[in-house]
């Protein structure tokens, strides 16, 4: 089916309901603030046939590896249902960027191995120790002073060591390089509300922390860690949430008005599919 076709089934289907969407996620909002047309696409529409980038995908299979070894199955099955995860992706799903030959493109998804081995090989010479309650854990939950509900998936819930009776959210991420800033960057501190607010509902106890795991999925030459730890501590984010609960406030009040979806050309990951949605006029608000 054409995309314009799926855009007008869609329609009908929303009916008269006043918001587009019915919570936001941080992937959701994130897509918002930087690509408000490829937002409306994937997450209203719900339409989803952009290819993936090769580190997104590598980043999927990694998460698929950890989320098996810490729901206890043995390190080395655990690599290999990751790496079949991604041999599972097909070509036409995958944004190859500049390898437009087969034979550019096979050495490409073998580059995308190697990347996923050692960068989880890496993780898993000497893995966090946790004790874990959750692994993958959903969620959509109300809150209060919010107008949507807010979605989460938490890779860990764990007991944390700093308070028996709370729990610390554990966030992994496979990287190229280590990110300028730390936990300092606001796009952890947003992550990290969206998960806070979803564990605290679903586990009923107090969060303490987020804690982000940066793998590089290159050997350093120096021969440093190839693992970076993060800390976000909640209860000196008081101010990141004030700001948390403003920017969903505006944002929301920003998608329930008529308006008109432009494209961003510059966003690395979406832009020329968001022009060329705008350019052959397949969204009409």
């Amino acid at each position: 089916m054409r995309y314009n076709e799926l855009v007008m089934e869609k329609k009908k289907k929303q009916g008269k309901n006043k918001l587009p969407i019915k919570h936001w996620s941080h992937s959701s909002l994130m897509s918002f603030l930087r690509n408000p047309l490829a937002w409306y696409k994937r997450y209203v529409e719900e339409v989803y046939d952009t290819p993936r980038t090769p580190a997104s995908i590598i980043g999927s299979a990694g998460h698929v590896a950890l989320e098996n070894y810490y729901g206890d199955v043995e390190k080395d099955i655990a690599i290999a249902m990751g790496l079949e995860y991604l041999r599972k992706i097909s070509d036409s799903d995958i944004d190859f960027g500049k390898a437009k030959t087969k034979k550019a493109q096979k050495e490409k998804r073998a580059e995308m191995e190697r990347d996923y081995l050692r960068a989880i090989n890496f993780y898993l010479e000497k893995p966090p120790k946790h004790k874990v309650l959750g692994v993958e854990v959903k969620g959509v939950v109300k809150v209060a002073g919010l107008p949507l509900p807010l979605k989460a998936v938490s890779d860990l819930v764990v007991v944390s060591t700093l308070d028996k009776n709370a729990v610390d959210i554990v966030d992994h991420k496979f990287v190229a390089a280590f990110t300028k800033g730390g936990a300092a960057k606001p796009i952890f501190a947003i992550q990290a509300i969206f998960n806070y607010y979803t564990v605290s509902v679903l586990f009923n106890k107090p969060v303490r922390r987020f804690i982000v795991y940066e793998c590089k999925k290159t050997k350093n030459a120096d021969g440093s860690k190839q693992v970076r730890r993060y800390v976000l501590d909640f209860s000196t984010l008081q101010d990141e949430f004030e700001v948390f609960r403003r920017l969903i406030t505006d944002a929301t009040a920003e998608i329930s008005r008529r308006r008109i979806y432009l494209p961003n050309p510059s966003d690395m990951f979406e832009g020329d599919n968001s022009f060329d949605i705008y350019r052959l006029g397949l969204i009409d608000e």
